[in-house]
């Protein structure tokens, strides 16, 4: 019975010598060991660091689009599928209006015609200016800022007031300041505007959008009859907002149809969002991560070689060690697994570190300033879980070497 108790107990204690041994022989090689552990430490460290910049890129796209608008929805003329003699099919406010009509989770839509005009501004200069006709509804879709002033509001689209909103930029250029240029005149034809607003896009667009550094937006019922045929109201372009971001795709789909049923077979028309635009952004965003990851993995791989080395070193000096300790019982399992949890410590230890460095890089940008860098625990996880299998990995090499030296020679080793 004592002999039975002994052996069930004696695996325990083995594994409590096996650590304390790992901890004195560190102890004893503080030097040696925690240049050995630099290298696990910028790895693992890099690993969580690469995983925030990744995640930072990605939440750094999408809230562009979305402040562009991730509800948006376009639809365009492209043209006719062959070559004809008969007037363009453009689009109408009829379109928009039977849309509105036909297709549910619509929360806002707007005309958009544009103008290349030269227009008299500022004392009689001249100035080339694209004059946007929109609805009052184009702040929500687009989701501008009004920096000064006001938008137009549906008051004034209905009285065809001749009234305009000015980019910030250019009202900054043309009159020192967003405030001067309120109630400024410019002369659109023969029409004197009045400057009520300026504004600005939620996000820079470079140009890349409809707006440009020198757009003015004017009520599209005004607009219209600078047209060649007034008569008719076309537009370029149709904006619209769904109530929510998971109604775009079936809207766009919707639109698309109530368009195409109004006009020729052989007339081509586009309804687009953003939705493919998030994607390109969410895979670009990943991607990069990835190959970010691929380069942390290669310095913990060489962190891991350096554990190796050290530990092959280690066992080289500790011979005589190795079989005075076979010399009073201990086995080769035992023995094994000291040089094992040795190179587990060293790489745990780093690697902990590491995560510690990693994470208090992130949660220091958040705390000193207005950035919420999105932190991933799962990186966290990954690192330790990691810095275990590349102790385990590089250690098990110098573990067996040191498990199966022979007991007699190594003590006459010298």
């Amino acid at each position: 019975m004592h002999t039975t108790l002994s052996e069930r107990r004696r695996p325990y204690l083995a594994v409590g010598e096996i650590v304390g041994f790992a901890y004195s022989t560190f102890m004893t090689n503080k030097v040696r060991f925690t240049l050995t552990a630099l290298g696990m430490v910028i790895g693992t460290a890099s690993l969580i660091l690469v995983t925030t910049i990744g995640l930072t890129g990605k939440q750094y796209l999408l809230n562009q689009i979305q402040a562009i608008g991730s509800n948006w929805i376009y639809a365009d003329y492209e043209g006719a599928t062959h070559v004809t003699k008969t007037p363009k099919d453009s689009l109408t406010i009829d379109d928009m209006q039977a849309v509105l009509d036909q297709v549910s989770g619509i929360a806002y839509a707007s005309p958009v015609e544009t103008l290349q005009e030269r227009v008299v501004v500022n004392g009689g200069k001249e100035r080339d200016l694209q004059i946007i006709g929109v609805s009052p509804d184009y702040e929500h879709v687009r989701n501008i800022i009004v920096v000064t002033g006001r938008f137009f509001d549906q008051q004034d689209y209905q009285a065809h007031n001749k009234i305009g909103v000015m980019l910030s930029k250019l009202a900054t250029q043309l009159y020192g300041s967003d405030r001067e240029a309120l109630g400024k005149t410019i002369k659109l034809g023969d029409l004197p505007f009045t400057i009520i607003g300026t504004f600005q896009e939620r996000v820079d667009t470079f140009g890349e959008s409809e707006v440009t550094d020198n757009t003015v937006l004017i009520p599209y019922s005004v607009i219209r009859y600078f047209q060649e045929v007034p008569e008719i109201p076309t537009v370029k372009h149709i904006y619209f907002s769904t109530t929510d971001a998971s109604q775009v795709v079936p809207v766009t789909a919707q639109v698309q149809r109530v368009i195409e049923s109004r006009h020729r077979p052989d007339s081509v028309y586009t309804v687009r969002n953003l939705t493919q635009l998030v994607s390109v952004a969410d895979k670009t965003a990943t991607a990069m991560t990835m190959v970010l990851l691929a380069v942390s993995t290669v310095v913990l791989l060489v962190s891991g070689i350096g554990i190796m080395n050290i530990m092959l070193s280690t066992v080289s000096a500790r011979i005589r060690e190795i079989g005075i300790r076979k010399a009073v019982g201990a086995t080769n399992r035992e023995i094994r697994y000291q040089f094992l949890s040795e190179a587990i410590l060293i790489a745990l230890t780093g690697g902990i570190i590491g995560i510690i460095i990693g994470l208090a890089i992130p949660f220091s940008v958040r705390y000193f300033t207005e950035f919420r860098i999105p932190i991933s625990g799962l990186s966290a996880i990954i690192a330790i879980v990691v810095s275990s299998l590349v102790g385990i990995l590089f250690g098990t090499i110098p573990a067996a070497r040191a498990a199966q030296l022979d007991p007699v020679e190594s003590l006459r080793y010298e």
